[in-house]
């Protein structure tokens, strides 16, 4: 029955499908002429003395010309049958159906990337990446509780929606509107205030469904997310901090201190366990990239959720650390791209989870750098040479926006980091993917 709903008044395509079969029964009485089939042998010589008449052509070129006809019918009837059907299901923007069509074919044979982390910093890159593939799986961690999501935690007992929203954002395929409305910010309102509309979403739909990752799952379905958003894992977890003096701190708000340095990360309860979703993931991966965001409060937690950092350390696929462009008061204060490295494999275990290091080598103006000195940060040394007694690759490459804030371009950064999986691989993705 489904099928007779082409027929249904309003569906804009009877009026095409008619034009279509009239060209079908052209080209098959042009056909007929041309083969001098019997069955048209009572009308033969009418239809030839009509098609002659108003052709000026010889009885020869008939059925020709008839074929020629119901071609052109047949084409013109597509064609519009096409635009129509197009009008109703191309995305607002989109122009071109065929292009439509193309980059979506293409993005679904696309690599299949995993990135670990949480904060601006992922939401950034996935921005860039979501252009190159489909096949994307982000695992987030879920130790925030600060802002928004520190209030929906502590008073609806959830886990902290926060960097889940920020993700399924940046790898949305939506219109600016429903962006800018999930990632509105109440500033009135007893009790709203503070809040973001997206956190309040996703608390919603989870009382809903009963189910936080079940929330997430509906939440990727009315952005038309490109991809996955996993949390790192569905435990209740509190983040906590060592410092040198051998003082701890407790909850991610609370960790980063101006003057002090960290010697050690873990979470309490210790013993949480990831999604097998995420372990899948990394397992199929051809690249896991940690990164870009605060190391010890939105990449390391990850890596304290078992057994994530050992389903690194066993994949095949090119292990990526995306070094952020300046330091972070409070917490990598002074910190070069070698330490973040060594920082990374001494919270994974002493396990090998870095192949190769992306850097920015684009100087930043004076400006910016007085700017960024008064509020304690810097530009992140690219130790090249350390790095590489790291036994890690290193690649560097000018990764800058444009903008006052110095942070990463999405599409440079996505660009690099397409050009490593390729050189991995020796293939590019785009011919492995041939044929499959």
């Amino acid at each position: 029955m489904q099928r007779w709903k082409w027929l249904y008044p309003g569906m804009r395509v009877k009026r095409f499908m008619i034009v279509i079969i009239l060209g079908v029964f052209f080209v098959g009485l042009g056909s007929a002429v041309l083969v001098d089939s019997t069955f048209l042998a009572r009308w033969k010589q009418d239809i030839l003395q009509w098609v002659g008449s108003i052709s000026g052509f010889g009885h020869i070129y008939a059925g020709l010309l008839l074929i020629i006809v119901g071609l052109a019918v047949i084409l013109l009837g597509m064609r519009h049958l096409v635009h129509s059907i197009a009008e109703s299901v191309l995305p607002r923007g989109e122009t071109s159906l065929a292009q439509w069509v193309y980059r979506n074919r293409n993005l679904a044979k696309g690599p299949r990337i995993v990135v670990v982390g949480g904060g601006t910093g992922l939401s950034t890159m996935l921005r860039g990446l979501k252009e190159y593939s489909d096949n994307i799986t982000a695992i987030v961690t879920v130790a925030d509780d600060g802002g928004s999501s520190g209030r929906i935690r502590e008073e609806l007992g959830i886990l902290p929606p926060g960097d889940i929203r920020n993700t399924l954002v940046s790898l949305a395929d939506t219109e600016p509107l429903m962006e800018r409305l999930f990632q509105y910010r109440f500033s009135w309102g007893q009790g709203l205030e503070g809040h973001s509309f997206g956190n309040l979403f996703i608390a919603a739909m989870t009382d809903i469904t009963g189910d936080f990752e079940e929330a997430i799952r509906e939440m990727s379905k009315v952005l038309a997310v490109r991809g996955r958003v996993l949390p790192a894992t569905l435990a209740t977890v509190k983040l906590g901090a060592r410092y040198e003096d051998g003082d701890e701190a407790w909850g991610e708000s609370h960790i980063p201190q101006e003057g002090r340095q960290i010697t050690q990360m873990f979470l309490e309860p210790s013993d949480v366990r990831a999604l097998p979703e995420a372990l899948q993931a990394i397992e199929q991966a051809d690249v896991v990239v940690l990164g870009p965001g605060s190391l010890y409060t939105s990449i390391i937690p990850n890596l304290l959720v078992h057994p994530i950092p050992e389903a690194i350390g066993r994949t095949n696929a090119l292990r990526v650390y995306v070094c952020n462009v300046m330091t972070q008061p409070g917490e990598t204060e002074n910190m070069t791209a070698a330490q973040h490295v060594r920082a990374l494999v001494a919270h994974a275990g002493r396990r090998r989870i870095v192949d190769a290091v992306l850097v920015n080598d684009e100087q930043i103006s004076p400006e910016q750098a007085a700017k960024y000195a008064n509020q304690g940060a810097n530009a992140i040394e690219p130790d090249v040479a350390e790095l590489r007694r790291l036994g890690v690759q290193v690649r560097a490459a000018k990764l800058l926006d444009a903008q006052d804030l110095v942070r990463h371009d999405p599409r440079k950064l996505a660009q690099e980091i397409m050009q490593m999986v390729e050189a991995h691989t020796d293939v590019p993705w785009w011919e492995k993917n041939v044929g499959s």
